[in-house]
This record gives C-alpha cells, sequence and structure tokens, in this order.
C-alpha cells in the first residue's frame, strides 16, 4: 500500500482551499495547513482529524511577508515531513481603480499573489527535484486570460502565475516533478464579499468550490500543464471569441461585468 502523502495548502482556510484540504483528508493524506487566522485553522484541523482520521499541522502565516514566507519552509522542514504536495491557493483581489485603490492594498496584492508564489515554488522545488517527485498545484484564475478593468492588480497578477507555471511545468519536464496551474471559473466563496465583488454581474452566477477542487486536484495528481474548471458558459464564450475580438471590447465588457449594482442582471 502506498505511502499517505504530505500537503501542503497555502490559503487553507474557507473557499477553494479548504475544499483542496478535504480532498487530500479523503485519500488519506497528512495535511500542513497554513493562513492568517491561527485559531480558525485550528478548528479546521480539529474537524479534518475528526472526520478523516487524518494528521493535520498548523502552520499560520502572512505571506505578504517575505520573512513569513521563509518561515513556513523553515517550519514545515522543521517537522521533518518531505512535502509531497505543494497547493498555492493563498491570493485576494479587491474593487476599485487602479489610481483609486490604496497603494498598500495593491502592493500587498502583489506581494501576496505574485512574491510570495514565487518564493514558495523557489524554496520548495529544489527538495522535490533532488528527490526526484512531487506535485505543485498552483491557483490562478480564468481572469488571467483578459485584462481587469476595476481589478486590474488582481487579473495581472493571475496573468504572471499562469505564465509562471505554464513556463515551470515545462523546465520540469524529466524531474519527476509536476506543476499544475488552476484558473477557476466564478467560485461561491467569500472572495466576492472581500473584494467588495458581490453586487457585480460577474459574481452573480457562482459555481460550487468543491467540484472545482476535486477536478483541480485530479488534474494535479495527472499532472496535467492547466486546467479551467467551472468556467461560467458566457465567460467560456467571451474566452473562445476572444482571439476576434479587439482588446478594446474585451476590456469594456470585463468593466462591464465587474461594475457594481448589476447583479440584477441575469446572464
Amino acid at each position: 500500500m502506498e505511502t499517505p502523502k504530505t500537503a501542503l495548502i497555502t490559503g487553507a482556510y474557507g473557499g477553494l482551499g479548504a475544499e483542496f484540504a478535504v480532498q487530500h483528508a479523503k485519500r488519506g493524506g497528512t495535511l500542513i495547513i497554513s493562513d492568517l487566522n491561527e485559531e480558525r485553522l485550528k478548528e479546521q484541523k480539529q474537524e479534518l482529524e475528526r472526520q478523516y482520521g487524518v494528521k493535520v499541522y498548523v502552520l499560520p502565516a502572512d505571506l505578504t511577508k517575505p520573512e513569513d514566507t521563509e518561515r513556513l519552509f523553515a517550519e514545515s522542514c522543521r517537522l521533518n515531513l518531505s512535502v509531497d504536495y505543494l497547493i498555492l491557493n493563498a491570493g485576494f483581489g479587491g474593487q476599485g481603480t487602479l489610481a483609486q485603490r490604496p497603494m498598500e492594498k495593491d502592493m500587498s496584492m502583489i506581494a501576496l499573489n505574485v512574491e510570495a508564489n514565487t518564493r514558495l515554488l523557489k524554496l520548495f522545488l529544489p527538495g522535490m527535484i533532488e528527490r526526484g517527485d512531487g506535485k505543485v498545484l498552483l491557483v490562478s484564475s480564468i481572469s488571467a486570460k483578459v485584462p481587469g478593468p476595476r481589478q486590474a492588480v488582481y487579473f495581472a497578477s493571475k496573468a504572471y502565475l499562469t505564465s509562471l507555471g505554464n513556463a515551470v511545468w515545462r523546465e520540469l519536464k524529466g524531474t519527476g516533478v509536476t506543476l499544475t496551474t488552476v484558473m477557476p471559473g466564478i467560485l461561491a466563496t467569500d472572495f466576492a464579499e472581500k473584494g467588495h465583488l458581490q453586487d457585480t454581474l460577474m459574481f452573480s452566477n457562482r459555481a460550487d468550490p468543491a467540484k472545482a477542487a476535486a477536478k483541480a486536484y485530479k488534474a494535479m495528481l495527472r499532472g496535467k500543464m492547466n486546467i479551467s474548471p467551472c468556467v461560467q458558459l458566457p465567460l467560456r464564450l467571451a474566452l473562445l471569441l476572444r482571439p476576434i475580438m479587439p482588446q478594446s471590447l474585451t476590456t469594456k465588457m470585463v468593466y462591464f461585468l465587474q461594475k457594481r449594482g448589476t447583479s440584477t442582471v441575469k446572464w
């Protein structure tokens, strides 16, 4: 019987991160869960251990801080566990134009969405390559496919992650390590509420994060390059038409989809 794998999940509490934890726990794997709130992580640990009988370790961290990124890696090493699956889910967005949004919020977004994920890949990948085994799941977004007026930095950060993930997927060929980039559609998580997007047309028809997590986790196990689970039909059609649409029209559509007060307009 195969030895249970150990997965480290960032952004593990709530939403997609919590569903990834369930997917791994269902398979009997050990978990290292990381997020900002230690008390919530401890509650999550108790529930996962009670329901699935797995071992769960809690490593709280604020990944907008480079020192916390380094500490997360160091503390996971001190647990004397090989991280077999690295699931990089931490990230956030936010409503508003680039000129209007506070500098601190957008710089923190870049620090988490871009810098922290890059740092964690650079920290964990060498050990995986040395062992000749490992799987990474990098959470991007379908928003990586288009510019995002009203969420310019968030969309740009996801475009960066997708480009990075795809490049590293090729670099890892022949090493025994794979990297899968997941670009889900609009999901029913607290992302919309935290980003003040709940009353926009884009977030009026949200998909089940459990379904997205299940598909993404399986894609990771198979070593797929990309997967886009739970993308709503209007978005799929827009992406299909994008190569023949003027960029100005694409940005106009995204701008309208993210306009607040449009959630009563149905797709």
